[in-house]
């Protein structure tokens, strides 16, 4: 974890992009010694993002299965979307 005063970033912006981009982590900025903001590399955000949509994706599924959703296993899930294909070729 990287903690910044927020003068740094006001007064060397570059130091701070470089340190999110070499890092691959957020910076927490201060002000007068308090959490005040968090800045971070456009592409560490956009994986922070994939990963926190996956995570939600699987807790919904996970809820679905326990909640009586039923699931398919390869081999069932193959040979539907086989049969959803030659459906679709014989339009």
């Amino acid at each position: 974890m990287h903690i910044k005063a927020s003068a740094t970033m006001r007064n060397n912006y570059n130091e701070i992009s470089k340190l999110c981009k070499d890092s691959g982590e957020p910076v927490y900025l201060t002000k007068n010694g308090e959490g005040d903001l968090v800045v971070m590399d456009i592409a560490a955000f956009d994986r922070r993002a994939k990963d926190l949509r996956l995570a939600e994706n699987l807790f919904f599924v996970r809820a679905s299965r326990e909640n009586g959703a039923k699931g398919y296993t390869p081999e069932q899930l193959d040979v539907l979307l086989t049969k959803t294909i030659e459906s679709t070729e014989q339009l």
